[in-house]
């Protein structure tokens, strides 16, 4: 697998589709006071060297880049095209204006999406002086690409119905989102140091993995270390799941940093 020298990979937000606590819900988690339990919609910066991209870019996107202390973005890649992965993608207007056009990279599918939320940003014709601009990268099933000099490897999985990616970058995988991996796919995954994975909440749900089947997909994928996101406030308070996590396993929380 391609050296990356050392990457970092910094938390924006762990939470779920409505983030934690939820508008209008009353919910323990909701009302902790631990830190830890506020979660902003999922999303993660991974630097190497002098580069620095960002995996989806959801409605916090302008908060959290704000708490991170980033201002410059080498590309920014997409699982999927729902709300809470795409949402943001307006507010790269600063960035764009101080470094030019940004590298959007995701699939056909998604990338379709993107241009029909964000028609203004994508036209030729006519276009608001305001609007930012952005240079578009399609991503393959199966075929690995480059941002700036490293290697890329989309990781095809099932949200559900929809096919979305996962990314694998090195010795690190990245993937919210899933439901379903096949063996094929997994292959891919083998070898890996740590193992970013989404664990909705204790109950079964259609188009997430629980705690149980991210714990057991952990396990098949055997990393070294495996941190738990897109997370909801039913799974519990991060005290207390993270007490009942293998000692390999992480419930990963906004603004943590870990090195690889």
């Amino acid at each position: 697998m391609e050296n990356y020298s050392v990457l970092e990979v910094y938390f924006l937000g762990t939470g779920t589709s409505q983030g934690i606590p939820i508008l209008g819900i009353d919910h323990p988690v909701g009302k902790s006071e631990d830190q830890k339990d506020k979660r902003l919609r999922t999303s993660v910066l991974i630097k190497w060297d002098d580069t620095t991209i960002l995996v989806d870019c959801g409605p916090d996107f302008r908060q959290q880049m704000l708490t991170a202390e980033c201002s410059y973005l080498d590309a920014i890649l997409f699982t999927h095209e729902h709300a809470d992965h795409i949402a943001g993608l307006d507010e790269i207007r600063p960035l764009c204006y101080l470094q030019g056009s940004m590298p959007l990279y995701a699939s056909e599918r998604v990338m379709t999406a993107l241009e029909k939320r964000y028609e203004y940003i994508f036209t030729q014709e006519n276009r608001y002086p305001g609007a930012p601009s952005v240079i578009e990268h399609i991503v393959n099933s199966g075929e690995a690409f480059q941002v700036k000099d490293k290697t890329v490897i989309p990781i095809d999985i099932m949200h559900g119905p929809l096919p979305i990616y996962g990314y694998r970058f090195g010795d690190l995988v990245y993937i919210t989102d899933a439901k379903y991996i096949s063996e094929e796919e997994i292959e891919k995954l083998k070898g890996c140091k740590v193992l970013i994975v989404n664990a909705l909440r204790i109950k079964e749900h259609p188009t997430h993995f629980n705690l149980t089947e991210s714990l057991a997909f952990i396990e098949q994928v055997k990393p070294e270390r495996a941190y738990l996101t897109h997370i909801a406030q039913d799974l519990g308070f991060h005290k207390e799941v993270s007490a009942i996590l293998p000692n390999n396993v992480y419930l990963a929380y906004d603004n943590l940093r870990i090195n690889i």
